[in-house]
C-alpha cells in the first residue's frame, strides 16, 4: 500500500508520517531528506527529488512494502506520478494507493523542533506564496490546526484499510 501525506510546509506530514511508518509498519520516503541530500551534493533541485522519491517507493512497493510518502505534492503532475506507483501503473509496484491532503495555516510559532529540522527555512510569507495547486479529485483532508497530534493520527490511521 502507498500512502502519500500532502501540504504545505509546517502542517505537520512528517509528524504523522513517522508515526504511521512506525506503527504499520512502513517504510517513510522523506521529500525534504532527499531534497537536503541532493543539495548538499550541489545537485540543483528541481523535480529531482520526486524522481528519486518516486524510484524508492517503486521498489519498495515490489517487495511488498507498505510505504508512506511524506512530500508537499503541489502540483496534479505530481500527484499523478504517485497515483500511478499506488494503483499498479508501475511495472514494479502493484499496490492499492491512498492521498491524505494536509491542511492548516502555518503559523510562525509551528515548530518542527530539533527532531525535523526544516529543509528550507521556509518562514510563513514563503509558504502562503508558494505554487501550491488546487487538488482535481477527491481525497482524505485532516485539518491539523483544531487536533492534537494523536488526534490527527487517529483519524488519518482510521481510514487506511485493515491489514490482513
Amino acid at each position: 500500500m502507498l500512502i502519500v501525506l500532502s501540504g504545505l510546509p509546517g502542517v505537520g506530514k512528517t509528524t504523522i508520517a513517522r508515526e504511521l511508518a512506525r506503527v504499520l509498519p512502513a517504510v517513510h520516503v522523506r521529500m525534504d531528506s532527499i531534497e537536503q541530500a541532493l543539495r548538499r551534493i550541489g545537485l540543483i533541485v528541481e523535480g529531482e527529488g520526486y524522481a528519486v522519491a518516486h524510484a524508492v517507493a517503486a521498489d519498495n512497493l515490489y517487495v511488498g512494502a507498505t510505504v508512506v510518502a511524506d512530500c508537499v505534492n503541489p502540483w496534479p503532475l505530481r500527484r499523478k506520478e504517485w497515483r500511478r506507483r499506488g494503483t499498479g501503473g508501475c511495472p514494479r509496484a502493484g499496490s492499492r494507493g491512498r492521498v491524505l491532503g494536509r491542511r492548516r495555516a502555518p503559523t510562525p510559532e509551528s515548530s518542527r523542533g530539533p527532531r525535523y529540522p526544516r529543509s528550507s527555512g521556509a518562514d510563513l510569507e514563503e509558504v502562503v506564496e508558494r505554487d501550491y495547486r488546487a487538488w482535481d479529485r477527491s481525497r482524505l483532508v485532516i485539518d491539523t490546526s483544531r487536533q492534537t497530534v494523536q488526534e490527527t493520527f487517529a483519524a488519518t490511521a482510521s481510514h487506511l484499510p485493515r491489514r490482513r
